[in-house]
């Protein structure tokens, strides 16, 4: 990516640390560039997240997903991509992130990310 897209992500404070509770956000308009063709790809982004001590702020998030309208980027780098740096901002406790393209000759294409504080704590300690 010629731009490091993660400073547009916004965070607040979380003011329920003290439990888990699960926040989902559907992004039915995403659309990124196929780099092989130069086509328009157009998916569905889910997350669903358990907040520590930060949440998303969906302003910045619909302003950080509407960078990637013009990136030529295959989906599988792309989903990773934005749960890097949605982990890397948010600090989730876990996250887990689909992205449901639409099809494209016949072909429709799902990738599912995510990451665990407890899976990345326990690699850590070995």
């Amino acid at each position: 990516m010629p731009t490091k897209f993660i400073d547009r992500l916004e965070t607040f404070e979380n003011q329920n640390q003290e439990r888990d509770y699960e926040i989902e956000i559907v992004c039915p308009e995403f659309t990124s560039v196929c780099p092989k063709t130069g086509h328009p790809d157009f998916g569905t982004l889910t997350f669903c997240y358990i907040p520590n001590e930060k949440c998303i702020e969906l302003k910045s998030l619909k302003f950080y997903l509407q960078q990637f309208r013009n990136e030529g980027v295959f989906y599988e780098n792309l989903t990773n991509m934005i749960l890097d740096d949605f982990v890397e901002k948010v600090e989730p406790r876990w996250v887990e992130i689909e992205a449901h393209f639409t099809p494209r000759g016949g072909i429709s294409t799902t990738v599912t990310v995510d990451f665990s504080q407890e899976y990345t704590e326990s690699n850590e300690e070995s």
